[in-house]
């Protein structure tokens, strides 16, 4: 029986603090929540690429039609994405996508910056899925 002290919070049986096997994490679901972040860096990266159109075209000169397209289409496959990362393959795809938004430079230099930005969020996710669900 536990006498209140904060030593022996969450100790096992054996007295130790680790967690019990099988849960790394300490999530409860640690995959729902990789696939909640996943989603998320998705939705944002949507959001971001769309509400970009503007400033792009009023600070940093004309945005040709394809690349008004490839932002809208890059938009549209972020938030399609975001619904199906309980997929193994839609994280793939992920990837696929933040190099198609760094290619995007190729048609004006701030999607190339907007690419290596999420480019650097997206790695940070994949590396938080494979530390949580390793």
């Amino acid at each position: 029986m536990s006498d209140g002290t904060p030593g022996d919070r969450g100790a096992g049986p054996s007295g130790s603090d680790a967690p019990p096997a099988g849960r790394r994490s300490g999530l409860r679901n640690p995959e729902r929540a990789v696939r909640g972040l996943g989603s998320a860096v998705l939705v944002l990266e949507a959001l971001v690429l769309l509400l970009a159109i503007q400033p792009i075209r009023v600070l940093g000169g004309q945005l040709s039609g394809a690349a008004i397209g490839l932002i809208v289409g890059l938009a549209v496959l972020a938030v399609l994405l975001a619904g199906l990362m309980g997929r193994r393959w839609a994280w793939h795809l992920g990837t696929l996508l933040q190099v198609a938004l760094a290619f995007g430079g190729f048609l004006h230099l701030s999607l190339a910056a907007l690419g290596v930005i999420f480019g650097l969020v997206w790695a940070y996710a994949l590396h938080v899925r494979r530390v949580i669900l390793a």
